[in-house]
């Protein structure tokens, strides 16, 4: 392998770190965030809090989509350039073209329902709406 064939996938494994690295903080912000709802709640006893946290939950989940979906592309175009591929995509030298892979694994909303995504953020979704229906039936 050439000196910039490695370079070339050099610059896409930081490309790959980077995205999950975006995707792991974007974790911790929605904890964070659905935390502190939480903690309000405890304060004042507002049931439409846990609909409120809700929100948060859904765009860090889409957020979190974009990143996973963008981290497989780099993925597929890493697996290109270093021959690893059943059928390689034409790629020059030092391409960075993660646009050229659709479909499949790479689609945006086979990302969005992919275990890793669905656990995480569907639970919490459950968790919020359930302590929402609890809060309303059981307290007053």
């Amino acid at each position: 392998m050439t000196e910039e064939k490695i370079k070339h996938l050099e610059f896409i494994q930081k490309s790959i770190t980077r995205m999950s690295t975006n995707s792991f903080q974007i974790k911790g912000w929605m904890i964070t965030i659905v935390s502190a709802l939480l903690a309000v709640y405890t304060a004042s006893s507002n049931h439409y809090l846990f609909l409120i946290g809700l929100f948060p939950v859904f765009v860090f989940w889409l957020l979190d989509t974009y990143y996973l979906t963008q981290e497989r592309k780099f993925r597929g175009l890493y697996n290109d350039v270093a021959g690893i591929s059943e059928t390689p995509k034409p790629l020059k030298l030092f391409e960075m073209r993660p646009d050229l892979y659709k479909g499949g694994r790479y689609h945006f909303w086979n990302v969005f329902f992919s275990v890793t995504i669905l656990t995480l953020y569907l639970s919490l979704a459950i968790i919020l709406l359930g302590l929402f229906v609890w809060s309303r039936l059981f307290s007053q």
